[in-house]
């Protein structure tokens, strides 16, 4: 049997992980034969492929990143995308095909299994972590610890110059980044976009936190949004899945901070150092784990279903129900936190 396997959407730590597992496995077990698609959807689209086999994953299960390449294809935007997807796997002899993304790329892959008839199985991947059918995804647990380390040293600088400092993280509909490493961090406050804020009484926190002669730290999710204004935009622009870039909520919030406040107050925004980087155990491990169970799914013939994490235990859901809706902060956890505000 010859297996494809693709990486799609943003990039995460994990990812070399879960196609090292899928190999080892599938080559040492079952006897598979893989081929890898280069940049997401493009690569099935436009019949770019890389061979994949043992030696071609020694040594990857610490690097960041994808040995694959990834990219925000959206095959069901192209003219004629499915027949040419269905045409260049049957070129490459591919009898079933790994799919490891989020929402987005995992979106296609249950269309094309459920309507197209396209063999697919799913590897949820996102650091949002905002898949509903996982407890946690890959590359989560690495974005947190990246993001909390940050947190730690903008509170130094913030004493040492009684600023307010806002660091801004990614979340775009759900602010579990920011919620995790602002907690673990000792932020004054946390922003996420499923609460939207009162400027004013962010403002407060942070005066209380001056009396205190304590210079405050603001954790802000990217899709964060006041009561009485819209989401921040780095510009018009769309992705070919209809998303338009974020960027910007931590320096507006910044500015609004100090004119209110008058208090000096500057902005960090991790970005895409978020993503990169060597992953961390938990998300090797997961990965892993994730990999492993993704080939039995195809060894099974169980198409059309993503490997999940449940408690300690791997089991598979369809990909539909797993990317029908996003995993959002619940309020309960959100209102915990609160006491460390202002």
């Amino acid at each position: 049997m010859r297996v494809g396997v693709l990486t799609g959407g943003g990039d995460c730590p994990g990812l070399n992980a879960v196609i090292r597992g899928v190999v080892r496995k599938g080559v040492q077990e079952y006897g598979y034969e893989f081929v890898g698609f280069r940049d997401g959807w493009r690569g099935p689209l436009e019949n770019d492929t890389v061979r994949l086999d043992i030696p071609a994953v020694r040594g990857i299960l610490p690097r960041g990143g994808t040995i694959l390449g990834s990219s925000r294809t959206n095959p069901l935007k192209q003219e004629g995308g499915i027949r040419r997807i269905k045409d260049n796997l049957a070129k490459q002899e591919v009898e079933a095909l790994v799919a490891i993304g989020g929402e987005d790329t995992l979106g296609v892959a249950a269309r094309l299994s459920d309507e197209y008839g396209v063999p697919c199985v799913g590897v949820p991947k996102t650091i949002d972590n905002d898949l509903s059918a996982t407890d946690y995804t890959f590359g989560f647990d690495t974005a947190v610890g990246i993001a909390t380390e940050a947190i730690d040293r903008l509170h130094t600088t913030a004493e040492s110059h009684m600023r307010v400092l806002v660091c801004e993280v990614m979340g775009r509909h759900a602010g579990w980044i920011a919620l995790h490493s602002g907690l673990a961090g000792g932020a004054n406050v946390i922003l996420i976009p499923e609460q939207r804020f009162d400027l004013d009484r962010v403002c407060a926190w942070i005066t209380s936190r001056f009396r205190a002669s304590y210079a405050p730290i603001v954790v802000v999710a990217e899709g964060a949004m006041p009561k009485d204004g819209d989401m921040v935009l780095k510009d018009g622009s769309r992705d070919s899945f209809g998303h338009v870039r974020l960027s910007g909520i931590g320096e507006w919030l910044a500015k609004e901070i100090e004119r209110r406040t008058g208090k000096e107050s500057r902005t960090t925004v991790l970005g895409h150092i978020q993503r990169g980087g060597t992953p961390s155990a938990f998300d090797r491990w997961l990965a892993t784990r994730f990999g492993l169970h993704a080939v039995d799914c195809v060894h099974d013939g169980d198409f059309g279903r993503m490997v999940a994490l449940r408690g300690t235990e791997i089991v598979r859901v369809p990909i539909a129900e797993a990317t029908a809706r996003l995993k959002t902060v619940d309020p309960k956890l959100y209102e915990e936190a609160g006491v460390f505000f202002g």
